[in-house]
């Protein structure tokens, strides 16, 4: 019971990891994207740069940012926006090429998990992945130089942030800390959170007609957070869970089936008595409830250990430092619940062996030895 509560617990604990992760990594908190319209008329003319790829269309290409932030933040409903764009760069003490990601805007809400210290609140600052902080060797707090276009930009690194995009070679920061290498960099997209109440579709749609003369087209974004995935995951999770229980079932069922055998000539006696098939079905299963209550007491927190040991570690051989929520998946109700278990997993692998208790003839029992 100790080991199946306890890996009943981590398997619970890495589904719910898991899908802290896909949702961290994919920045997507927005509501609404505005991007470039394609010659058909539908967004496309450039793409999303919060996975710091880079954009499709070039910068001279797109509309004015300015004109088309000032018809978001004109929109009934319109909570708040920010534009992004990417350049290339290179990072002193990092060899090969990095993205610098730009936000034109608070992108503080936007979906970015922070792994440590704080999102950058002017410009100069920057938040960088792991990936990053490893191959320059810097930590937060430190410097770090970017060489844009042949010109070098110094930005403090205020924060890690959890970004799996572009293997973790982007850096975050603001526009204006990029306008003297990059004078003519736009933004590509528009990113668009909605006040609460707002219907989506109606906002979309107005937004949509008062966009399309600028030649950008708005759209419902998408926050699926890898629902396939996640769905895959939480199934896997759930059978490996099931398999688990199975087993600690069967190694109840052994065991409670070993000790009837070995009590029958009791269990004669107290028929003999008078005892009833429920009174004995109900002794053999109270047998089983304090080791079942042991056993939850005893396998969650082990499941526990097992999973701020073994997630940590994953991320580690991943070159990832990995946020807060990632870790700390469990609440006291689920913990609770998780405890229980064991109890009810003892419970029903008991039952078998107390109805053969209850049926087994007082005569048959009492010359059993």
């Amino acid at each position: 019971m100790l080991f199946g509560v306890a890996a009943v617990t981590f398997a619970t604990g890495l589904a719910s990891s898991l899908g802290e992760v896909i949702a961290s990594k994919n920045h997507n908190a927005a509501d609404v994207t505005v991007m470039a319209a394609a010659p058909g008329g539908q967004p496309g003319g450039g793409k999303a740069v919060h996975q710091g790829q880079p954009t499709a269309t070039a910068p001279s290409a797109l509309p004015d940012p300015a004109a088309v932030a000032t018809v978001i933040a004109a929109q009934p409903g319109t909570r708040a926006r920010y534009g992004s764009a990417s350049a290339e760069a290179a990072v002193s003490g990092m060899s090969g090429a990095v993205t610098v990601t730009v936000f034109d805007g608070d992108a503080s809400w936007g979906g970015f998990t922070m792994v440590g210290g704080r999102w950058f609140t002017a410009p100069g600052e920057a938040v960088v992945p792991s990936t990053i902080l490893t191959g320059t060797g810097a930590k937060i707090g430190d410097t770090v130089t970017l060489t844009v276009r042949g010109r070098a930009v110094v930005v403090r690194i205020v924060g890690e942030v959890f970004d799996t995009g572009n293997d973790g070679r982007t850096v975050f920061t603001d526009a204006a800390t990029l306008r003297s290498a990059a004078p003519d960099l736009k933004s590509t997209a528009q990113y668009v959170d909605l006040r609460p109440g707002t219907d989506k579709d109606a906002y979309v749609t107005a937004l949509d007609v008062e966009s399309k003369p600028l030649g950008v087209s708005a759209t419902g974004a998408r926050n699926s957070n890898g629902s396939g995935t996640v769905t895959v995951l939480d199934s896997l999770t759930a059978l490996l869970t099931l398999m688990l229980v199975c087993v600690a079932g069967l190694g109840v069922l052994g065991g409670v089936v070993l000790d009837t055998h070995e009590r029958v000539h009791d269990l004669g006696i107290h028929k003999a008595l008078g005892m009833t098939p429920r009174q004995t079905v109900t002794m053999v299963v109270a047998s089983v409830v304090l080791p079942g209550l042991a056993g939850g007491a005893l396998g969650v927190p082990l499941g526990l250990a097992v999973h701020d040991a073994v997630i940590p570690a994953m991320g580690r051989a991943a070159g990832l430092g990995l946020p807060h929520s990632v870790i700390a998946v469990y609440d006291g109700p689920g913990l609770v619940l998780l405890a229980l278990a064991g109890v009810a997993v003892a419970v029903l692998g008991s039952l078998l062996p107390a109805g053969w208790a209850a049926r087994i003839r007082t005569a048959t029992a009492l010359r059993a030895e």
